[in-house]
């Protein structure tokens, strides 16, 4: 019987034999037989544009290989994540990406896939397991480098709220460096933390951001270390006439964004981040390197860039394409990518 997954090997094998005609035949096992492959990518959060673009990412690599992707999406459910995770073994496929989620629900199912000798890494979850690489965007340098240009905005001295979910990886990272950032500079008071991550998250956080505001009205900076909680903020920030009081820090970055940070008299004055997509690029190099036998290493780290207000003005950016253009950093990450490794052609947009 032709299922459904042969049909759709059959026809990757011919799109990447049409495209890759003689080069496979250099690339170790098991992509020198091109859409003989398959990877599945098991998501916990893929509401906005960071994970839109992450997504992207890893389809542009997993084309440029000639494998096939299944993509899971849990939307947030930790237990269905996991099941998705056993879905996964299940079908067969040969190597899992596992993205963001709880470490007490991925760290028993990340075993399971590899007692079933399926390759995994894990971009922004810690699954707790030396044997899976953890790809990460370097979120404390995210951190450090957005506080860094708070203080040099603001000073020393200055009245701060701060949105937080504890559990995630990636804002449990952020979060250590906004502790060590605090006793550094004595002179931030933090008067209030919120944050949620229930859908739609930006909304969502613009309904606690309002009350927060409401009953701090003295509040000078915002450290919201994920681009959606930092679109919640400004709606509520511009909904109570703010915006020339308070600045708005963040992390991650979409051309949704530039265009809020681009408004005339915003409150979001800056923001770190990786490009998404290149993270979901390295994500699928990673995961290749370990099913072709080699070590990407225990962790996989994509540097990121500080991206200002002023910046995006000077230089008149109004996109992703056109930052990763100006930034060559932005646009390419040199990670994960061994010689034989092909690597997409597509703009990072």
């Amino acid at each position: 019987m032709i299922t459904r997954r042969t049909l759709g090997r059959v026809a990757a094998a011919l799109l990447a034999s049409a495209a890759l005609p003689a080069l496979a035949q250099d690339r170790p096992a098991p992509f020198d037989n091109p859409g003989e492959v398959e990877i599945a990518l098991v998501r916990y959060l893929s509401t906005g544009d960071f994970f839109q673009a992450y997504l992207a990412g890893v389809q542009r690599q997993a084309d440029a290989l000639g494998v096939s992707l299944r993509v899971f999406d849990s939307r947030q459910d930790a237990a269905v994540q996991a099941d998705m995770v056993d879905q996964a073994i299940a079908l067969g496929v040969d190597g899992i990406i596992i993205q963001h989620g709880l470490t007490e629900s991925m760290r028993e199912a990340a075993q399971r896939a590899l007692d079933a000798g399926i390759p995994v890494v894990a971009f922004d979850v810690d699954v707790e397991n030396e044997q899976i690489p953890q790809i990460e965007q370097s979120d404390r340098d995210l951190a450090r480098l957005v506080l860094e240009q708070a203080v040099e905005d603001n000073g020393e001295e200055w009245v701060a709220a701060y949105v937080y979910v504890p559990g995630i990886a990636p804002l449990d990272r952020r979060n250590e460096v906004w502790v060590e950032f605090k006793e550094r500079y004595p002179g931030i008071q933090e008067v209030a933390q919120f944050g949620t991550l229930d859908n739609p998250i930006a909304n969502s956080v613009a309904n606690q951001a309002r009350a927060v505001l409401s009953a701090n009205p003295n509040v000078q900076v915002v450290f919201a270390p994920y681009n959606e909680f930092a679109r919640g903020v400004k709606i509520a920030v511009d909904e109570a006439g703010m915006s020339d009081r308070v600045s708005i820090y963040s992390a991650d970055i979409s051309t949704a964004d530039i265009g809020a940070m681009r408004e005339p008299g915003s409150a979001w004055k800056a923001t770190a981040a990786t490009n998404p997509a290149v993270v979901g690029e390295v994500s699928v190099r990673a995961l290749a390197m370990l099913m072709a036998g080699e070590d990407p290493g225990r962790q996989v780290i994509v540097p990121p860039s500080l991206i200002t207000q002023a910046q995006l003005n000077e230089e008149n950016i109004s996109s992703m394409e056109e930052l990763s253009a100006r930034i060559p950093a932005f646009a390419h990450a040199d990670v994960a990518a061994p010689d034989w490794m092909p690597l997409p052609s597509a703009p990072q947009d």
